[in-house]
């Protein structure tokens, strides 16, 4: 696992639900970057995506 996943990760547990953006912010990384990873962490199962008006939502499964 990548150490910008394995740093998603940890944000998740220490935060509970994350946004895109925070996630960005947190690494440094374009909101592009961030959601790429965060999906390749959902087809890995070690998260979930939550879709909300204008925003997605991520928590750990």
């Amino acid at each position: 696992m990548s150490i910008h996943k394995e740093k998603i990760i940890k944000r998740i547990k220490k935060e509970k639900i994350v946004t895109s953006s925070e996630i960005a912010n947190h690494l440094n990384i374009s909101w592009n970057t961030a959601e790429k990873y965060l999906l390749e962490l959902v087809i890995d199962g070690k998260i979930d995506k939550i879709k909300k008006v204008g925003v997605n939502l991520w928590v750990l499964k």
